[in-house]
């Protein structure tokens, strides 16, 4: 590989920090060893290869040179792994696993040791733990009773948490239990205290039977996954509500509705569908995987006499070359465990998505949330729809169908197609970074961003082209970022920008809660596995909007949802401690968000983590009469550290924490310890990264209880940046952290 490649891609800063940290190999040293073009040659060279599977006189460089180029053109990219291991030792080009759990002990921690495997890899794993008696059950081979599906999800997650993915990507995992499972009370509120089973997203899997029942106001069966008998009711209302209840409080559990997915799985005749990956948009098969790519549609724009269009040529182009890319991973694929690799080259399935889609808006001088946006939604996914399945016909021409086509539902439409899924609509996270665009099928969320730069500063950062219309429309001043700024990254409401730019320039929470699940459903409709997807509610929504929003999602025939109500998970980053008397303290549904009088923080470092534990001895004070006082005087009340059991010099840390805290008492300002302890972070010589991190996530909290009465939730990376629930994970839009 020529690692003295001169960069010629258009890649922005922040593209070129994520690649960096992420994607490009490095040396012994930990230094760069490739550019951008290196990796997407690496990539498209490796892929190719899978030409010669097939035609040994196959031309691989032309086919190498297509791959290349619609990548480097930030057309299209995979998924994160197959850009990460493609052309290396590693090799697992997959993101998406589902692994099943039996109901023995023997076969529950095979599954772990599968899991742990594959996010050694770089992939994610969804599970569905309905198999699993519940709690109190009879064990017959010990005579004592079962723990029950909870227990060994937290099993599941310890795990995870000890399994590091080479520093490139964290583990993640989907949880899922059917709706008519015993333990299903105890499953929706498993992660109410959000600092439990962190490395798991939950879903509940929702029937037809449920919800008919639900709609009907009538009870439903229980069902002991051990007998497969009835073994009690519940009110399908009252589950509901806790579902909609818990969801309104911290964002999960989702909902999978896993008839609908059964419905439309290719191969019934092979295995039911019983979980997802970690962010929903692949219902699988136990054992089974998917590799994903992503198509950048606002890249896909022409400009006619001042107005842009779809190009529908060079789109079809980019489809049918990225259906052959993402056939010939299956292919050079090499899979972290052999059951995985049977299943996966018998059912073939890809996940050709989009990211974009509200750049592509603008352009198009479309409003998301409207009749127009709705209309280009399905236009797009039927055309993508379309031509990725005539793609997927013509490679089953030259390679033949899917191994188990014969009695899939393809088979029954007399449809012969290389891949069994062909389209679906998945997170993009960090390579819609790369690609510099929005994610997935989701709304811009803001029009202006935070960027970091030197000595913890941060500097807003707004989205080209609204200032390039901006001054092309007249409406540009100098005082406009900051008019938007105040107004919460929006321009509804301003006065300066024309009412058809605001209905243009719309961001995630100026769209009300229907049009956002209008959205998901039109892409749903032309999507063969599932879309990935933040039903956003502003904070002052209810927990019967949350149910509003299931039946309308249900209705509309999508294969789940999730929802995030602003500001419902702030107390996720800033852990909710004890009260004076040791008494937990949580908000209910319909109370306001009432913080303890301490405040844990998560901090990593180099040497594992530590938390630092913010007390306010605000005693039986409320948490908003509490910032009042904070804004208006500046200053906490003490500060300790609970360090990492591998960090060197805890005793000289606890010091630092000891001295900062004494300073609280007297009412002295913090920020100028702060100021000139990073100063002098140097000097600290082995402590530096550590005494660094603690000092970042200090500051973190200062400007977070100071400035935000909403509390938004600080990126636990980079410290600043307030991360967001979008595509159905929490995430980071500025250093490519995501929880997923």
């Amino acid at each position: 590989m020529n690692k003295t490649t001169i960069p010629t891609l258009k890649l922005t800063e922040n593209a070129l920090r994520v690649l960096e940290k992420r994607y490009l190999i490095k040396d012994d040293e930990g230094d760069v060893a490739e550019v951008p073009e290196d990796l997407f040659r690496r990539v498209a060279e490796n892929i190719a290869k899978a030409e010669g599977l097939y035609d040994s006189n196959a031309n691989l460089a032309e086919m190498e040179e297509s791959f290349y180029q619609i990548m480097s053109a930030l057309r299209f990219l995979p998924n994160s792994p197959t850009l990460m291991n493609a052309g290396r030792d590693l090799q697992q080009l997959s993101a998406c696993f589902v692994l099943p759990v039996p109901d023995s002990m023997e076969g529950i921690f095979e599954t772990l040791k599968q899991a742990a495997i594959i996010h050694k890899t770089g992939g994610g794993t969804g599970f569905s733990f309905s198999r699993i008696r519940p709690k109190h059950d009879r064990v017959k081979t010990t005579g004592g009773v079962a723990s029950g599906p909870i227990s060994f999800m937290k099993v599941f997650n310890h795990a995870t948490e000890a399994v590091k993915q080479g520093g490139t990507r964290r583990g993640a995992n989907m949880g899922i239990l059917r709706v008519d499972h015993p333990d299903i009370l105890d499953f929706i509120s498993c992660k109410a205290d959000t600092s439990e089973i962190t490395n798991f997203n939950i879903s509940v899997a929702m029937t037809e039977a449920f919800m008919e029942a639900h709609q009907s106001g009538e009870d439903y069966d229980l069902i002991s996954p051990r007998t497969g008998q009835v073994v009690g009711q519940l009110s399908a209302t009252q589950v509901m509500d806790k579902i909609a209840a818990q969801a309104w409080q911290t964002g999960e559990p989702g909902l999978f509705f896993i008839d609908e997915a059964n419905r439309t799985n290719p191969t019934p005749h092979v295995s039911e569908i019983e979980a997802t990956n970690p962010c929903g948009e692949q219902p699988l098969l136990p054992y089974e995987s998917c590799n994903l790519g992503s198509i950048v549609l606002d890249r896909h724009l022409k400009e006619e006499d001042g107005k842009y269009q779809i190009d529908w040529t060079l789109l079809e182009e980019t489809i049918r070359i990225a259906v052959r890319f993402l056939d010939n991973v299956i292919d050079m694929n090499r899979y972290p465990i052999s059951e995985i690799e049977k299943i996966t080259k018998a059912n073939r399935k890809i996940g050709l998505g989009v990211m974009g889609f509200a750049r592509m808006l603008f352009k198009l001088e479309l409003p998301y949330n409207s009749d127009e946006g709705i209309k280009t939604a399905k236009e797009l996914m039927a055309f993508i729809k379309r031509t990725g399945d005539e793609a997927s016909a013509r490679l089953a021409e030259e390679r033949g169908v899917y191994p188990n086509w014969p009695g899939s539902l393809h088979e029954a439409k007399n449809q012969k197609l290389r891949n069994s899924y062909v389209t679906t609509i998945a997170p993009t996270g960090t390579i819609s970074m790369i690609a510099d665009t929005s994610g997935g099928c989701e709304p811009e969320f803001s029009l202006v961003w935070y960027k970091n730069v030197m000595d913890g500063e941060h500097l807003p950062y707004v989205l080209d082209y609204f200032i390039e219309i901006a001054k092309r429309e007249g409406f540009y001043s100098e005082d406009l970022l900051d008019r938007v700024i105040e107004n919460k990254g929006s321009v509804q409401g301003l006065t300066q920008v024309p009412e058809h730019w605001q209905k243009v320039f719309v961001t995630s929470h100026d769209i009300q809660v229907e049009w956002h699940v209008i959205m998901q459903a039109a892409f749903q409709e032309y999507s063969d596995s599932a879309v990935s997807k933040t039903i956003n509610l502003p904070h002052s929504a209810t927990v019967k909007d949350v149910k509003e929003a299931y039946l309308m999602a249900y209705t509309l025939g999508c294969k789940g949802i999730t929802v995030y109500r602003d500001g419902s998970r702030d107390h996720q980053v800033l852990n909710v401690g004890t009260d004076l008397k040791g008494q937990s303290k949580r908000p209910g549904p319909e109370s306001s968000l009432e913080l303890t009088p301490e405040l844990r923080v998560k901090v990593k470092t180099r040497h594992g983590s530590s938390y630092v534990h913010v007390a306010f001895g605000i005693g039986e004070k409320g948490m908003a009469e509490f910032l009042k006082i904070l804004k208006r005087e500046g200053r906490f009340y003490q500060l300790f550290l609970s360090p990492s059991p591998h960090i060197k010099n805890r005793e000289s840390l606890d010091l630092i924490c000891r001295l900062i805290s004494d300073d609280l008492v007297e009412g002295k300002p913090i920020e100028k310890n702060m100021e000139q302890m990073l100063k002098s972070n140097a000097q600290f010589g082995d402590m530096s990264t550590d005494v660094y991190a603690l000092i970042k996530s200090l500051a973190a909290v200062m400007s977070l209880l100071k400035n935000n009465t909403t509390m938004d939730i600080p990126c636990p990376e980079c410290g600043f940046t307030p991360v967001r629930m979008q595509e159905g994970c929490l995430s980071c839009t500025r250093c490519s952290w995501s929880r997923c």
